[in-house]
């Protein structure tokens, strides 16, 4: 037996309209050409799907029983087709997100506030756990955008540029590097480097300064959250280096001294990294749109 969904559609036409010429005005097509489909649907059940000297027009026992599946069936087809349509015109979607930046929480969060309210039916998840398997990830389409200043050349994925940051020095207004103008990588050496506990790959401050110069701090201590690193380098429990939008509000603070690393022009450039297909959406765009403005209005103040 074969059945098509416009099988589906005809019956259930023939049966509201009670009858072949209004359910054909119904579904823009001759009554003939209704009347062979008719034909067809029988050929293909083996047996009458009508009574058909009666008016109105009535379904027999094999009929109702195929209606009872296109009540089932038709409706779940439509919403489908309306879902396809929306995610065709990029008015829903899935924005799964892993992020390579543990300080990025403090301006991702303000925009996806934003993006909520303009993409309601967008799927978005932050997906903590692949944070650092992200791009094989991303390339196997578990997540849709990846946050990192260090993106990977892959086949198919795109690094949209977002901002730039400069890695700066933060301590205890009573440490002894709080004399210094600037800081140099031998400076670490006597002391308790506070990091996000992640790979030294991950990291600016070895990245760009510890290890082509072949230092290494008295200790490293990692810590998960940007505020207790930051209260713990106000306690002189160790210095940090973390990028200049997130000490904007200890600068003022006496507790603390911000200082350039070297001679200051050590910059780093945070990237969303998606496939290739992906980055036209529209939802997809407005988020890289914000994704762009609202780092520079913290590291603005």
């Amino acid at each position: 037996m074969y059945l098509e969904l416009r099988h589906f559609r005809s019956l259930r036409a023939i049966h509201q309209a009670g009858g072949l010429a209004r359910a054909a005005e119904m579904m823009n097509m001759t009554q003939s050409a209704l009347s062979h489909q008719v034909a067809g649907m029988e050929d293909q059940v083996g047996m009458e799907l009508f009574v058909r000297r009666s008016k109105p027009m009535r379904l027999s026992a094999a009929g109702m029983r195929m209606l009872r599946v296109a009540e089932r069936i038709l409706p779940e087809i439509t919403a489908l087709e309306e879902e396809f349509r929306a995610v065709k015109s990029g008015k829903t979607g899935r924005l799964h997100i892993a992020i390579q930046c543990h300080a990025c929480f403090d301006w991702l969060f303000p925009v996806l506030e934003q993006f909520r309210h303009a993409w309601p039916e967008v799927d978005v998840d932050i997906r903590a756990g692949l944070a650092f398997d992200s791009f094989p990830a991303l390339m196997r389409e578990e997540v849709d955008l990846v946050i990192s200043s260090n993106p990977e050349p892959l086949p198919g994925l795109v690094a949209h540029p977002l901002f730039d940051y400069h890695p700066t020095f933060v301590a205890s207004a009573q440490n002894p590097l709080a004399r210094k103008a600037a800081i140099e990588a031998e400076d670490f050496r006597d002391q308790v480097l506070i990091t996000y506990p992640v790979g030294r790959d991950k990291l600016d401050i070895f990245t760009e300064l510890l290890t082509p110069a072949q230092v290494e701090p008295r200790a490293q201590r990692p810590v998960e959250l940007t505020a207790v690193i930051l209260m713990l380098v106000g306690s002189n429990r160790g210095v940090a280096v973390l990028p200049d939008w997130v000490i904007r509000e200890v600068k003022s603070n006496a507790d603390y001294v911000t200082r350039p690393l070297g001679d200051g022009r050590i910059t780093k450039r945070t990237y969303a990294v998606t496939r290739e297909l992906d980055g036209a959406k529209p939802f997809m765009a407005h988020f890289l749109r914000l994704a762009r403005s609202e780092p520079v209005k913290l590291q603005r103040g």
